[in-house]
């Protein structure tokens, strides 16, 4: 296994090339992205109950891809999955964990989402879902999301169902169930800030939409819903289309059913243009085919760490094409989908985790939704202990950091160094820099002109779960307390960045005329 060792001071001999210099005090603003950039899901499904993603420490063995009698094709081993209860929103632990990483947005929907019927009533709720429905949610059920969101300073953002229990006579699509859940939101004291009209049309009928559904039906359809909910939450941005798999191998030999160029030419302008993005699937999805699998191999390199600009690439560019200069959100994303690789939950994703965030700063996405906060192996959070996760660590450094504007960090980039730059959170004139060096080998440096506070995450093995800040393995204390996330000083000079190493530099005197 390759070890990661924190070099305690610049060793001339340890780096793999000359460290680059940078000028934080000179570093032009590129963008800025919203206070809220760094965000995250919690699924319907968690929220209602239901079945999820089983962990692979839970799945007993590694899920294989099975064909049921009569199905004509693949479909997953039932270890894949598990179900689960609802979800605890009030559990203090959970809500001090989600509070660190405030303010975000919180989404709540996902497939599960697209087919939930909102028991609309105090009242017992119903053993079976009604009839065109695949779910059940309570108001106690979204209550606890409102409170939750309240609690841990989030934004909430949804989705509403499309399933055939909205749907009238001809199959076109009401609003009465999306009126009862906005009315009771507002009645409990919560709003949604931003909504999709239903998670991944793209995959419309596989999410619970009518057979055949396609751009027209859905275009007809949000039609419907814009009058609907221009009426109803006029502050509500609404967001769309909240598509995936357009622009990548994530679903393997499925393709889209509806296209987001087809959606976009048909229903005019809309607050901000959203997507989803998974580099791959998970092992979970197999079946889907070779072409959309990943490996830990590969969880360095450029290849896969730059698949996230593509599939920005090409939403960004429908959004230039039919909506131009409106936001662009990722409102889904993680290490793979169908609930992560067994390594998204070790130190090895927190590089896809920093890098991906660095780079569609600086390309300026506004928002980035990790999936999810505490459900399978790509969570922020240990769902059974609620222990953080390397993940988690690495986006508190970045809420602690990283400030709404983003920098130009001057650098070359690719090889095995990356740099990012932002304003220095809550310091008027200084500079955070993110340095990622995925040299799993060789150290690299940085000649930093100004003295700093030097933030290192290293681990023993890259697939463990045991994450050291400048050498000391972060964890939460005897009483579920986290740690103080303490930088090492740093005079002006070379900085030692290991192998396979994260580094956070907070310049505080940089001087940079964009940060004041």
């Amino acid at each position: 296994m390759i070890l990661s060792v924190l070099a305690a001071a610049y060793v001339p001999a340890a780096f793999g090339a000359d460290p680059v210099r940078v000028a934080p005090g000179r570093m032009p603003a590129v963008t800025t992205v919203d206070e809220r950039y760094q965000s995250f899901n919690i699924e319907m499904v968690e929220v209602t109950g239901g079945r999820f993603w089983a962990p692979y420490s839970r799945a007993g063995s590694e899920p294989k891809p099975v064909a049921p009698a009569g199905s004509g094709g693949p479909a997953l081993d039932a270890a894949a999955f598990r179900m689960r209860p609802p979800l605890d929103l009030a559990n203090p632990r959970l809500r001090k964990l989600a509070s660190a990483l405030g303010p975000t947005y919180l989404r709540v929907s996902g497939t599960w989402a697209n087919s939930s019927y909102f028991h609309d009533s105090d009242g017992p709720a119903p053993a079976s879902p009604p009839s065109g429905f695949g779910g059940v949610l309570t108001r106690r059920q979204w209550r606890g999301v409102i409170d939750f969101a309240r609690a841990v300073n989030a934004s909430l953002v949804t989705s509403f169902a499309v399933s055939e229990g909205v749907r009238d006579g001809k199959g076109v699509w009401t609003p009465d169930q999306a009126r009862k859940l906005l009315s009771f939101t507002r009645s409990a004291g919560g709003n949604i800030a931003a909504a999709e009209f239903f998670n991944e049309p793209s995959f419309a009928t596989l999410g619970g939409a009518p057979k055949g559904y396609d751009a027209a039906a859905y275009a007809r359809d949000f039609a419907v819903f814009r009058s609907f909910a221009r009426k109803e939450a006029p502050g509500m941005w609404i967001l769309a289309p909240g598509s995936l798999g357009e622009a990548s191998p994530t679903s393997g030999g499925m393709r889209p059913q509806l296209k987001s160029e087809d959606i976009l030419a048909a229903i005019g302008s809309v607050d901000a243009v959203s997507y989803h993005f998974y580099g791959a699937a998970s092992k979970r999805c197999a079946y889907l085919g070779e072409e959309g699998q990943t490996s830990a191999e590969a969880a360095l390199s450029e290849d896969w760490l730059s698949r996230t600009e593509r599939d920005e690439s090409f939403y960004a560019s429908l959004r230039d094409r039919f909506d131009r200069g409106k936001p662009l959100w990722l409102t889904e994303t993680a290490e793979s989908g169908c609930g992560g690789n067994p390594w998204a939950s070790s130190f090895l994703d927190s590089f896809r985790y920093l890098d991906q965030l660095g780079r569609l700063a600086k390309r300026g996405v506004q928002v980035v939704a990790h999936n999810t906060l505490d459900a399978s192996d790509y969570a922020l959070i240990d769902e059974a202990t609620l222990t953080p996760r390397p993940d988690y660590w690495a986006a508190l450094l970045w809420r602690k950091l990283m400030g709404m504007k983003v920098l130009d960090a001057g650098a070359a980039q690719g090889g095995s160094l990356r740099l990012y730059a932002h304003c220095l959170r809550g310091t008027p004139g200084g500079v955070a820099l993110l340095a990622i060096n995925t040299d799993r080998e060789a150290a690299r440096g940085l000649e930093v002109p100004a003295e700093s506070e030097r933030y290192t995450l290293t681990a023993k093995d890259l697939l463990e779960q045991a994450v050291r800040l400048n050498g000391k393995e972060l964890a939460l204390d005897a009483r579920g307390e986290l740690p103080a996330l303490a930088g090492i000083a740093s005079p002006a000079g070379e900085v030692p960045l290991p192998p396979a190493s994260i580094t956070f530099l907070a310049i505080k005197r940089a001087d940079n005329l964009a940060c004041r």
